[in-house]
């Protein structure tokens, strides 16, 4: 059977990771969350004291990518695939707040995009793969098979975001969540460089009233189409 790239692209907060998982596991396919790399280089400035008063220390980050190694490895006892940032385990840290309020801002920055855009596109090269995150229909694999837009509305998102975060201990309020989800949205839209856009070609996806069921059910349709045209 013929093997095909996924690019699922959209909003944050709105399921993509669990979805393009669980199609992963169901092809077969290797699943790429680029947005955890993302978060992984996030995480790095951070700890790297690359904010100063909220503000980034843009100079210091791109001198320090060639010193910044961003891997998935699978997880045998998880039977996930966990992000290792330079040799270390952050799949849990990445998922937190404080990352959350950064990750737009170095996601912006054009150095970090070419860095991280060249090593997608060669984990993609043999095909094979899900990979979501907010350009790849548009800018990482513009050529994709098979293109998905997913979003939900911002109150269903902060909801999700919400349980997820409470259900992991974390002290955070529902209304702190969705300022966050709406500021991202703002910048994501917005940034200069591959900004989050749907591509011509996609397909949308609005899953705010629908079952993971459903979205699986939704989504077989459409790759059935396409590999056995």
């Amino acid at each position: 059977m013929k093997q095909i790239v996924i690019a699922i692209d959209g909003h944050s907060s709105c399921g993509k990771s669990t979805f393009a998982k669980s199609i992963a596991k169901q092809l077969g396919y290797i699943f790429i969350d680029t947005g955890a790399m993302y978060r992984a280089i996030t995480l790095y400035a951070i700890k790297n004291n690359m904010f100063v008063n909220g503000e980034l220390n843009t100079p210091l980050l791109e001198q320090s990518l060639s010193q910044v190694s961003v891997k998935f490895n699978f997880d045998t006892a998880e039977q996930k695939s966990i992000v290792m940032l330079n040799g270390n385990n952050v799949e849990s840290e990445i998922r937190g707040i404080e990352v959350s309020s950064y990750v737009s801002v170095v996601s912006q920055n054009a150095n970090v995009r070419e860095y991280l855009v060249d090593l997608q596109q060669k984990m993609g090269k043999e095909k094979g793969i899900v990979m979501d995150g907010r350009d790849i229909g548009t800018t990482v694999f513009p050529d994709a098979e098979l293109k998905i837009f997913m979003t939900a509305s911002v109150e269903v998102r902060a909801e999700r975001r919400y349980l997820e975060l409470t259900q992991k201990g974390d002290s955070v309020s529902l209304e702190e969540i969705k300022a966050n989800i709406e500021d991202r949205d703002f910048q994501d839209e917005n940034r200069k460089i591959s900004p989050l856009r749907k591509a011509e070609d996609a397909i949308e996806l609005d899953n705010s009233n629908m079952t993971v069921a459903q979205q699986m059910e939704w989504i077989n349709t459409k790759i059935g189409a396409i590999l056995n045209s």
